[in-house]
């Protein structure tokens, strides 16, 4: 395991401490009385925080990490969702704010996930892999005599789960056969036989999309986010009598999701253009259009953060708001005129990189979308390049606050952020360009960037990729496949074997997992040519690899076998393990140990 340095890397004109010491807010919940329950990570992880109408702030939990959190309709009680030491394992407690703020258990068992699925009067709705580790199971429980009913025990990964107002339908989404799709299924409480019980409403290999599920106040039917028959996602209505999916609100030429209010009269619908959040209202049956929702500045109100949040009178929504300057704000909507205020203040005081937008051409013909960021300082790694790719692989990068964009650009970088094809955001058509046996079309966009560089003013000889997860991934596979290119990578909770990640990751991802890069079965011989690590006599650049011991996603093992290998054959490679982190960096302190090592690392290699 790392040792933490007791004084961190300093690295000439970047002040990087201040810039991760950002604090941020995230918008969880608003309640009638307009409380926001909201996230705020000043302790070093992500607490659950009251914003009272007044603007005052109480603090609500104080937990070792990172925690999330729904309030409960009709009374002053907040569901809590929280693992150990980012394991993945989510536990459920309840929390009374006017009575002390101490934990109350409701869901506890360390060994599986219980995941907040949804809350309801008097009852919280979780997903659990209690049964076998691997299925999911759907289960509705009382808050106040712990009875619990099972809605939906048929096997598979529950990506989502909504329940009709009449609590008589649930809609299951289940994680498809396709890749990037998934399967809806009805479950009727009242039918009274097997066969009407449960109900297909899509099929399992179709290959859509369907999210964001938003149940009509009759229950007679729902508001869906899809792309079903369509290359752009938009909104639609499914009406249960007839089983049919009509188009509320559609663009060719963006994708489009949307939130409905619990009355049914208002849809609030995000434009994804060019990664950057455009917000409307709508009329909730008619999809017409109703009026613009001007934001504080330009920016993002989804991923990283959590959805929008209508209260449950329907007369506001709670959401965050991150962009270059804006660490994460909390924003109150008024569902009524469309108008916006923000209930905190993050934004930095001094210049932001801001990013430009290019299509880049790759080998194929094909346009890759992606962002550059100025250096701001002249200095002796002026002419050097930090290409970030980011994890999924069906993520998207988008123009939030990145205080690594901003250390890198502040040491002299440019950096490079692309969606390389299999990105989220633009269309299924360039989601899927990299499925299965495409995976290394999508590493060939990379030398497609490298070979761009020059047109930024940048030196190809001095060129470094940086990434997490499936970006890590990229990291290994650009210096594995592509030697003569990269100089140096940082390498973050990454695969460096697809098959032995896929070995050993956690049982239930596996399925979803094989659908996106291929089975053990059919395709191992392809993901045995396409991981790094049977190309690791090649690598030739410098690798900085960081990695959590409890990852459930891409295992410890994952980076081991890299270090050992490379330092086997001589390569610098460093690798930091994180005792008390998962699947990323979520703790203050480790991002403040991490990230100086690895800009510092960046600016010896590329000087």
């Amino acid at each position: 395991m790392v040792e933490r340095l007791s004084n961190p890397v300093r690295v000439p004109g970047v002040d990087l401490t201040e810039l991760l010491n950002t604090r941020t807010w995230r918008a969880f919940d608003v309640d009638d009385a307009g409380r926001v329950l909201a996230g705020w990570d000043d302790s070093g992880s992500v607490q659950l925080v009251e914003i009272a109408v007044d603007g005052t702030t109480t603090t609500l939990t104080a937990l070792p990490g990172s925690c999330a959190g729904r309030y409960l309709p009709g009374e002053r009680c907040v569901v809590v969702q929280h693992d150990d030491d980012g394991n993945e394992r989510a536990q459920l407690s309840l929390l009374y704010p006017d009575d002390g703020a101490e934990l109350t258990p409701l869901v506890h068992d360390a060994d599986y996930i219980h995941s907040l699925a949804g809350v309801l009067p008097g009852r919280v709705l979780y997903r659990t892999n209690r049964g076998n580790g691997i299925d999911f199971d759907v289960v509705l429980r009382s808050v106040s005599t712990g009875v619990e009913e099972v809605l939906y025990d048929g096997g598979g990964n529950v990506s989502s789960v909504a329940v009709s107002p009449s609590s008589r339908y649930t809609v299951v989404a289940l994680v498809g056969a396709q890749p990037v799709s998934t399967q809806l299924l009805l479950v009727d409480a009242l039918a009274v036989t097997v066969d009407t019980h449960l109900v297909e409403l899509t099929g399992a290999d179709e290959h859509a999309g369907y999210e964001n599920i938003h149940w009509l106040p009759d229950s007679s039917g729902f508001v869906v986010t899809s792309n079903r028959e369509r290359d752009m996602a938009a909104l639609a209505r499914y009406d249960i009598s007839s089983a049919e999916l009509s188009w509320l609100v559609t663009d060719d030429a963006h994708e489009l999701t949307g939130w409905l209010s619990p009355d049914g009269n208002t849809l609030l619908v995000e434009r994804n253009n060019e990664g950057w959040s455009e917000l409307a209202l709508h009329d909730g049956h008619t999809g017409d259009y109703l009026t613009e929702v001007a934001l504080p500045t330009p920016g993002v109100v989804t991923s990283p953060y959590p959805d929008p949040r209508f209260s449950p009178d329907s007369a506001t929504v709670a959401m965050s708001l991150t962009a270059p300057g804006v660490p994460g704000d909390v924003l109150l909507l008024d569902a009524a005129s469309g108008r916006t205020r923000a209930l905190t203040d993050s934004a930095l005081r001094g210049p932001v990189p801001v990013p430009q937008v290019h299509r880049i051409p790759a080998a194929d013909g094909e346009q890759i979308p992606c962002y550059s960021y100025a250096p701001s300082a002249e200095t002796a790694l002026a002419g050097s390049s930090v290409t970030i790719v980011h994890g999924g692989p069906e993520g998207q990068s988008r123009p939030v606050f990145s205080p690594v964009i901003a250390a890198l650009t502040a040491a002299g970088h440019t950096v490079v952020v692309p969606n390389v094809r299999g990105s989220a955001g633009y269309g299924k058509r360039w989601v899927s360009l990299d499925d299965v046996r495409l995976r290394l079309d999508s590493v060939a966009d990379l030398a497609a960037l490298h070979d761009w560089l020059p047109t930024l003013g940048c030196d190809p000889a001095r060129a470094a990729l940086w990434g997490g997860s499936y970006g890590g991934y990229m990291v290994l596979a650009g210096c594995a496949f592509q030697p003569e290119r990269w100089k140096a990578g940082v390498d973050i909770v990454g695969m460096s074997s697809l098959v032995t990640f896929l070995e050993n990751t956690s049982p239930y991802r596996r399925a979803a997992r094989e659908r996106e890069y291929g089975t053990l079965e059919h395709d191992r011989n392809f993901l045995e040519l396409a991981s790094p690590l049977n190309r690791i006599g090649d690598v030739r650049a410098a690798l900085l690899v960081i990695h959590g011991a409890n990852d459930p996603r891409v295992p410890l093992s994952e980076a081991e076998q890299l270090h050992a290998a490379l330092t086997a054959r001589g390569v610098d490679c460093e690798l930091l393990v994180y005792a008390d982190e998962g699947h990323g960096l979520a703790k203050r302190v480790n991002r403040l140990d991490a990230y100086p090592r690895a800009v510092g690392f960046l600016a010896k290699h590329l000087s």
